[in-house]
């Protein structure tokens, strides 16, 4: 796991945490707004990372890891954690971790742990697994259709189908796999006072059940849903926006 660091080091620590399929600089819109006014973290996580080697792990040692990294270099206060989709995942096991002092976070339509028996988990990492590697065989034709609803440039499909072939097959089947099934401790015991989880008017349906996880597990959490925006859009289509409210999340959690 590489980390990217922006910004003064002696500042307030902003943790950026990537979804899949995509890497580090999936923030690259944002890092410029936040750096004038945090120390920002980008992890290039395990699989997803240009400048390592092996594939990704699962989510909870990735948590395990980036704890360990900032605890080390003298970041255990996080002054707003944001994680997107699989990067959600990581930002709430390092919630209900509990070995940051993370004084705000937001879960970008985060995924958690599938309420369901192992054998139906498995058979929707099956289902996803194949209609990535579908997307990693048929290139930028399918994406074009799969990306249809957000306004994405040619480039930035270019860009995905780039990832996609980078990616080895086990990294994409320890993705969805351990995203859909990785463990929580027991009791889910989160400190965070200030928790925000975010998700679009076109994936309202599809995190139905990652909502009400979060609403058990988190009761302090607040719903933002944002509209007229597909999965994962808001650091790569709408920055501004994105650095804005980050910032504001930043700011309350030091009065």
């Amino acid at each position: 796991m590489t980390i990217h660091e922006f910004g003064d080091r002696g500042g307030k620590t902003v943790v950026l945490i990537h979804p899949s399929l995509v890497m580090w600089d999936y923030f690259e819109y944002v890092i410029p707004l936040l750096e004038q006014d945090f120390h920002v973290v980008v992890p290039a996580l395990p699989g997803y990372d240009p400048d390592g080697q092996g594939d990704f792990t699962s989510i909870e040692e990735i948590a395990a890891e980036l704890e360990d990294r900032l605890l080390q270099t003298g970041c255990g206060e996080v002054a707003c954690m944001y994680g997107c989709s699989m990067g959600g995942s990581v930002a709430v096991r390092m919630l209900a971790d509990r070995r940051l002092n993370i004084c705000s976070a937001v879960i970008d339509g985060g995924i958690t742990p599938y309420q369901l028996p192992r054998l139906l988990t498995r058979c929707i990492a099956v289902r996803d697994f194949l209609m990535i590697c579908m997307g990693k065989l048929g290139g930028l034709r399918l994406l074009e259709k799969a990306f249809a609803a957000d306004d994405y440039s040619e480039d930035d499909l270019q860009y995905l189908a780039k990832v996609l072939r980078s990616l080895s097959v086990r990294t994409i089947w320890r993705t969805f796999d351990s995203c859909n099934n990785y463990t929580m401790p027991e009791p889910v015991q989160v400190d965070c006072p200030a928790v925000e989880y975010w998700f679009t008017d076109a994936e309202e349906q599809a995190r139905k059940w990652d909502i009400s996880y979060i609403q058990k597990q988190i009761p302090q959490t607040r719903f933002r849903q944002i509209r007229n925006l597909g999965h994962g859009g808001m650091a790569p289509l709408r920055p501004e926006q994105f650095a804005r409210a980050i910032r504001k999340l930043a700011a309350n959690s030091a009065e």
